[in-house]
């Protein structure tokens, strides 16, 4: 079957509680399931929060900022985290796909934090693990860099499925990287909507010819701890949208395009919920009659693209040496 119904959870997260986070996601999983969905998709950072508050305290030798990295190192999960059983074990006995945006930290002791997305399968294991090649502006404070080693695409029950984050999609050779995956559905993932975005999520849908997943958040300023809200606010920026609510931090947009980059379900504002929607993965096909950008429309005899997806760590260690008698 090439039908395929899809949810995104576009209700608050929260921020800096790892614990909470979790319940949320069970819930909206459970739910989303329980109405049809086969692939089930959280926005970026969704898991302990996106951290707007970086913007507002990048200042050097900050003790303030000293102050909320060390609570959000504490609350950011490893991937093999047993507080994150709840999610896993909702996606195995739902027999659902779930990608979730989290904060991810690196090892249990390590000071550095990941953007990274979470891709589970029927069983509740792990299928990939894409962390952000590179934070953008300010993000750099939060979030270290990460590899190519999660530049997949991924064969599911519910199709061949990829994902980046937020301005990886403004990334030519990582875009083709996706494309050449022969990807089916993109999971694109964001704190907000912004109309860039929407540009970015249409132009991606056309180009891949693929079904994209816009996941974006819908954020309130009671999710957000209280000494921590006007650093947050003003880390939103001058620029996004206006928000005359002044208890909404994001707006939400999550939305739905198709291989023809138009909206299969456009963007919904201001208001939480969780989006459905019915794709057929033949379309994916059908319109790569005219294009297809790593086949019949590619010139590889001009441009040829190479992509390390080799995984990086900062020391490596290498064990085959004979041991000591002073260790036996």
């Amino acid at each position: 079957m090439n039908d395929k119904k899809i949810a995104i959870v576009q209700t608050p997260s929260a921020i800096l509680d790892l614990t909470e986070g979790v319940k949320r996601a069970e819930a909206a999983i459970r739910e989303a399931a329980q109405n049809g969905a086969e692939l089930i998709v959280f926005p970026e950072s969704w898991l302990t929060g996106y951290p707007a508050w970086v913007f507002d305290l990048a200042i050097w030798d900050d003790a303030q900022a000293r102050y909320w990295h060390g609570k959000f190192l504490e609350q950011c999960p490893t991937i093999d985290s047993e507080c994150l059983l709840p999610i896993r074990q909702a996606a195995a006995d739902c027999k659902v796909n779930v990608l979730i945006g989290l904060n991810e930290r690196a090892r249990p002791h390590s000071g550095s934090i990941y953007n990274s997305t979470l891709l589970i399968g029927t069983k509740g294991e792990t299928l990939n693990v894409h962390r952000k090649l590179t934070p953008t502006h300010t993000e750099r404070i939060a979030w270290a860099q990460g590899d190519g080693s999660g530049l997949n695409v991924i064969e599911t029950s519910t199709g061949r499925v990829g994902s980046l984050i937020c301005w990886e999609h403004w990334h030519p050779l990582m875009r083709q990287t996706m494309h050449f995956q022969d990807e089916q559905i993109h999971i694109s993932c964001w704190p907000d909507m912004a109309a860039s975005h929407k540009v970015s999520v249409k132009q991606y849908a056309f180009e891949g010819r693929c079904f994209v997943i816009s996941a974006a958040q819908y954020l309130q300023s009671d999710d957000v701890p209280e000494e921590l809200r006007t650093a947050y606010r003003k880390g939103l920026g001058a620029t996004g949208p206006v928000l005359t609510n002044d208890n909404l931090f994001f707006n939400g947009g999550s939305a739905v395009a198709g291989p023809n980059g138009e909206w299969v379900v456009e963007p919904l504002f201001d208001k939480p919920g969780i989006i459905y929607a019915d794709i057929n993965l033949e379309e994916v096909y059908q319109y790569k009659h005219d294009l297809d950008v790593v086949g019949h429309y590619s010139r590889s005899d001009v441009f040829q693209l190479s992509v390390n997806r080799t995984a990086r760590d900062t020391v490596t260690w290498q064990n085959d040496v004979p041991s000591s008698p002073l260790t036996k």
